[in-house]
This record gives C-alpha cells, structure tokens and sequence, in this order.
C-alpha cells in the first residue's frame, strides 16, 4: 500500500481519499486480476467508511465552533 502516514502514523483524511483514487483506477484497469480486485473493493470500503467517519467529524466540531459564536447561522450541507 502506498499511502503516506502523519507523524503519529496515523492515516488521514487526504491520504485515504488519494489511496481510493489508486484503487478505483486500479479496478477499472481490465488487467487486475480478480482476487487482487475483491481485495482492493474490500479496501476501498474501509478507506470510504474512514472518510465518511473523519467528514462527519469535521461537520460536528465545525457546528460547535460555529454554535459558538452565536451571530453565525448553521446551514446543513452536503
């Protein structure tokens, strides 16, 4: 796997998004054999779920700092 990891080595948001690039061009590639495209899929799956995981964080302290400051108006995104 070719993703770079933070100081703590921890993955990040933008090193998982960039593995699911290589993953998704890898499983459109006609040559990958089938066992290495069930375990890409399979990986890809965790990758998305810590994204979303990591997006959902963000949105909640993003709604505490702006709960905060009580003249800023929350408005649901997408």
């Amino acid at each position: 796997m070719s993703t770079q990891m933070n100081k703590k080595n921890e993955k990040t948001f933008e090193d998982a998004l960039q593995r699911l690039e290589e993953i998704a061009q890898l499983l459109e590639n006609e040559e990958t054999p089938l066992e290495d495209s069930i375990q890409l899929f399979e990986e890809g799956i965790e990758l998305k779920d810590f994204c979303e995981e990591k997006l959902k964080s963000a949105k909640l302290k993003i709604n505490k700092i702006i709960k905060k400051n009580k003249d800023l108006v929350i408005e649901d995104f997408e």
